[in-house]
């Protein structure tokens, strides 16, 4: 899990390195060049452009694209919860892995590596799934900041407002709910039963919050409608209700 922790890093890393080296905050159109600008970016602003003509306000086009965006990666999000429920079943037996092979010599560390991947094999984890989203979700996260900022950039495109918020200006309020609202996904997901991922629990809606006080608010205009997606899609293959109820009688048994 350490390597896979990494792997995200190393995304987000080059991510950031990315939005700083391309031209966030110049006019785009169909004329641009540059394969970010021509695959990325330009797509994005048109498909704004197109569902903002269609529903009447770049807030309803934004919401649109972003639905559209989320549909289309829904089966690899779904089999990235499944095989987070999955590593959450197995933890018991991963943990008696960690006890029969408690020694760190390398011998017997590459044994726990073997055992532990042929458990995963066989229960149908695949520890690099949570990876797959993220590699496709990132460039499509920095496709919208600077889609959003280089149309707030040209004369031509006017974003206009999401109710009261300015989408070219930060908007603490609708930060403050995306924050919220990403931890309302993380609480109906697996991380209440996973110490590591419920550390994150409590990181992410800070790290969503502070970034989306200092973006656009068509930012977090995104986070919000992609998080209702996610939970749906969390109550739909997780059944908190059920967790929670089935859980006093799960501590009773184990206390007889």
């Amino acid at each position: 899990m350490k390597k896979q922790h990494w792997v995200i890093l190393s995304l987000v890393s080059v991510a950031l390195l990315l939005s700083g080296c391309t031209e966030f905050n110049e006019p785009i159109s169909k004329d641009s060049t540059g394969f970010w600008n021509e695959f990325i970016v330009w797509p994005l602003v048109s498909a704004i452009k197109y569902f903002a003509d269609l529903l009447g306000t770049y807030a309803w086009g934004i919401i649109a694209v972003t639905i559209i965006i989320r549909l289309a990666i829904l089966p690899l999000m779904i089999k990235q919860t499944k095989s987070s429920k999955k590593m959450q079943e197995i933890q018991p037996k991963l943990k008696e892995l960690q006890k029969k092979y408690a020694s760190k010599d390398a011998q017997t560390q590459q044994q726990y590596q073997q055992e532990m991947m042929k458990l995963m094999s066989e229960s149908g984890v695949n520890p690099l799934a949570g990876c797959l989203p993220v590699v496709i979700q990132m460039p499509i996260l920095i496709g919208f900041y600077h889609a959003i900022s280089r149309m707030n950039a040209t004369s031509t495109f006017e974003l206009g407002n999401f109710f009261i918020f300015p989408l070219a200006d930060p908007a603490p309020a609708l930060a403050i709910t995306a924050g919220l609202m990403q931890f309302i996904v993380l609480r109906t997901g697996p991380a209440m039963d996973n110490p590591q991922m419920k550390i994150m629990m409590y990181i992410m809606p800070f790290m969503i919050i502070g970034f989306g006080m200092a973006l656009p608010a068509a930012l977090p205009l995104y986070w919000v409608i992609g998080n209702i997606i996610s939970i749906f899609q969390n109550l739909y293959i997780y059944k908190p209700w059920k967790k929670d109820k089935t859980q006093p009688a799960q501590n009773g048994g184990a206390k007889k």
